[in-house]
């Protein structure tokens, strides 16, 4: 069993409003993500909410596979939102992916492609590349479940990969989406436009 956790809970202070409100191809970025999910195996989706949940909420789809949870760190940093979800993952999983929701535009296939082989090698973490490039959603064991936990709220993510980069298995995809993210309204506007 796979799970993600969709990390929502974030101030978007340079995007000037709730990145998951941004809209893409007719609904909102949190919805589309949420679809491109549940069109893949993976069989638990936690969405962590923080800043603007009240906005948020309302968009979250109303599925057996989708639950959300509320950070109450009020910083909302990424690790801390992390672990938030972390906390409420199911026993039976064996793999933890981390997709933040300001990369609303990997595909369905590249998502399921990275589940897939990550259950083919149980590798300790695995990463998706385009042309050489790392990106997003990484995909962790949950034998590093309790290692995430023990980090400060605000020591970044990747001290986790670093602590363990001879296990790091890196899975090319031919999905320019696991590279673009956006910060500001500009930036998702010009995504949005190379994506199409």
């Amino acid at each position: 069993m796979i799970s993600c956790i969709l990390l929502s809970a974030g101030f978007s202070s340079r995007f000037g409003s709730p990145k998951a409100l941004a809209k893409l191809n007719g609904e909102t970025v949190i919805e589309h993500i949420q679809r491109s999910l549940l069109n893949t195996l993976i069989e638990e989706i936690i969405i962590v909410l923080g800043n603007k949940a009240d906005k948020i909420e309302p968009f979250v789809l109303n599925h057996k596979r989708v639950k959300f949870v509320y950070n109450k760190d009020n910083n909302f940093s990424q690790t801390s939102s992390f672990k938030c979800g972390l906390n409420c993952i199911s026993q039976q999983s064996k793999g933890m992916m981390l997709l933040p929701v300001d990369y609303p535009f990997i595909s369905s296939a590249t998502l399921q492609a990275i589940t897939a082989e990550f259950d083919k090698k149980s590798p300790l973490i695995m990463i998706p590349a385009y042309k050489g490039q790392k990106g997003h959603p990484p995909l962790f064991s949950c034998e590093l479940k309790n290692e995430f936990l023990q980090l400060g709220n605000d020591a970044g993510l990747n001290t986790v990969a670093n602590n363990h980069r001879e296990n790091v298995n890196i899975l090319n995809v031919d999905d320019k989406g696991v590279i673009m993210s956006f910060n500001t309204k500009e930036e998702f506007e010009n995504l949005k436009a190379q994506a199409s």
